[in-house]
């Protein structure tokens, strides 16, 4: 948030320089664009470069310096190596701020930058070179968050500061929104065909439980009705009405004939 508001001051600034009045010279505007593009905090040069006043610069001897401002609104330090012989002199806070802006870029879509690509883009000759500038001039400078692996040689990317939209990017931009859209509502669609079946199968399991219980109640009860109705040769069971439960009475035994003593038989007196 700080580098944010940060940049809306620095811009905001720049932009009240070169707006201000109609006796800047060529000179004095190109001074300006060098003080910008120089500037330690400033990443963002797309308000400065759409401003009217800089149109006095064309065709004078200053021209080129609406191109270097173009590059450091949309381009890196590739683009200034390859066209090197058609622009202005860039001073070592330039280059330094042209070398920012490329890792920049390059972070927009790669999360994981090697060692190799970043040395072959900055023009940096050796890792020890390579590291310092990531620390120093990247990470403590707030525009990017990472992690050096030196193991694995890459820079894993956490945060990048935006820069200015190319030409030709918005409309990029609005379509990878609208497929990302159309893809969220497929998959909203699809969730919700999910929660529509495992509702319609809770209500199909909970009736289900149901007639099962029913079932068995009925199974209860018409094994309830036999066992009341049932034949029993040792005793005789009674329902109650009330409660069904069930009681048992047995039979009074039948008691066994008490036998005669045998001496009583054979006349033998007791």
């Amino acid at each position: 948030m700080e580098i944010e508001e940060n940049q809306a001051h620095l811009i905001d600034h720049f932009v009240k320089q070169v707006s201000s009045g109609t006796d800047h010279t060529p000179s004095s505007l190109a001074n300006l664009i060098v003080e910008a593009t120089s500037h330690s905090s400033l990443f963002a040069f797309s308000e400065i470069l759409a401003l009217p006043n800089l149109l006095q610069l064309q065709g004078t001897e200053y021209s080129g310096y609406i191109d270097v401002l173009r590059l450091f609104a949309h381009g890196g330090w590739r683009d200034y190596k390859s066209n090197a012989g058609l622009l202005p002199l860039l001073v070592p806070d330039q280059i330094l701020k042209l070398k920012q802006l490329s890792v920049l870029t390059l972070a927009e879509t790669n999360k994981v930058l090697s060692y190799d690509q970043l040395l072959e883009e900055l023009d940096i000759s050796n890792v020890r070179e390579l590291e310092d500038f990531l620390i120093n001039e990247c990470i403590y400078a707030g525009i990017v968050k990472g992690k050096l692996d030196q193991k694995q040689r890459r820079f894993e990317v956490q945060f990048a500061a935006g820069r200015d939209l190319r030409p030709g990017q918005l409309d990029n931009m609005i379509q990878t929104l609208g497929n990302w859209l159309e893809n969220s509502d497929n998959v909203l669609l699809t969730i919700q065909e999910k929660i529509n079946w495992a509702e319609t199968k809770s209500v199909s399991d909970m009736k289900h439980q149901e007639e099962v219980k029913e079932k068995v109640e009925e199974v209860k009860k018409s094994l309830s009705l036999k066992g009341c109705n049932g034949n029993r040769p040792l005793g005789k069971m009674m329902c109650s009405e009330s409660d069904e439960e069930m009681e048992f009475y047995e039979h009074d035994r039948i008691q066994p004939k008490r036998r005669r003593p045998l001496r009583h038989f054979y006349g033998l007196k007791p």
